[in-house]
């Protein structure tokens, strides 16, 4: 099969693991810059074309879609839905996805347990913390990723000066319970159609709130629970994302999902539980193709 890759960093981890496994399988494979590409319509048909080459033998795509890029990213995944080529993450997942608010709106109609979750713009913002009893709480812009544009709250004050700087600047956020009782850690699954690839533990470094990796926190191979595996497959089905990453929260309430990840990092969790996702990635395209 003809398989591209949608990156802007041809030389990052993620995207090298992705084609040393489909080269390993024996496809085609190789890397389309979004800002290289150019979207058309032409006689009624979506055409593409990449450094002014017309690309029209494609079979699949993984996009790698950054959140600096999600609008025109998003926009060349759904042309090239609409060119038959099949799309590992498609484009209505992606936008719902990044955006923390609808993504807690989708998750909440399937049932699907999270923080208790409040839209920055509400009208009473007193009342509005109030709903959130003693602080500290979290307050989250509703696009950020690796853990930017995470405020963490401590006291009444901090959390109004913080909302209505947000407002001033007209930056859309949301409040969201903190939850203690995680102590700084967070499980991070990978699912790959519709199965547990892989997850991990992550630990925020001492004085950190948030356990990225790549904010110093530490990490280590884990097998979900019944319970947390059943939620995060139930978050990914309710996303209608065939790839993604979904991180929990290990609560007193139980398994409570944080975020869902329409790109996820693979160096992290693959070096960390020697699982190898590039290739399960692959062998999922193969999988759809075949039907």
């Amino acid at each position: 099969m003809n398989i591209a890759i949608l990156s802007r960093g041809e030389n990052l981890y993620s995207t090298q693991s992705l084609l040393k496994a489909g080269l390993a399988r024996n496809h085609n494979m190789e890397v389309l810059d979004p800002s290289n590409c150019t979207l058309a319509i032409e006689n009624g048909r979506s055409v593409l074309y990449y450094c002014n080459e017309i690309v029209d033998d494609l079979d699949a795509v993984i996009p790698r879609v950054g959140a600096s890029n999600t609008y025109y990213g998003s926009s060349l995944v759904r042309h090239l839905q609409s060119m038959g080529v099949f799309c590992v993450v498609e484009a209505e997942p992606i936008l719902q996805s990044r955006n923390k608010w609808t993504c807690f709106q989708i998750l909440s109609n399937s049932n699907v347990p999270t923080p208790k979750t409040i839209l920055g713009n509400a009208y009473d913002v007193e009342a509005m913390l109030e709903k959130f009893g003693e602080p500290p709480i979290i307050i989250k812009i509703l696009q950020g990723t690796h853990g930017e544009g995470v405020i963490l709250a401590e006291t009444y004050q901090s959390a109004l000066s913080t909302i209505e700087t947000l407002r001033a600047a007209k930056v859309r956020f949301i409040v969201q319970e903190f939850i203690a009782e995680s102590n700084g850690a967070d499980l991070r699954a990978i699912i790959v159609g519709g199965k547990v690839v892989a997850a991990m533990k992550r630990q925020s470094r001492s004085g950190e709130f948030r356990s990225n990796l790549h904010r110093g926190g530490s990490a280590k191979s884990i097998t979900l629970s019944p319970k947390e595996e059943s939620i995060a497959l139930r978050a990914s089905k309710a996303l209608r994302l065939g790839v993604c990453g979904v991180d929990l929260l290990q609560s007193q309430k139980g398994p409570l999902v944080l975020e869902v990840n329409s790109t996820p990092g693979l160096e992290g969790i693959e070096t960390i539980t020697g699982v190898p996702i590039s290739e399960k990635i692959i062998h999922f395209i193969e999988r759809n193709k075949q039907k």
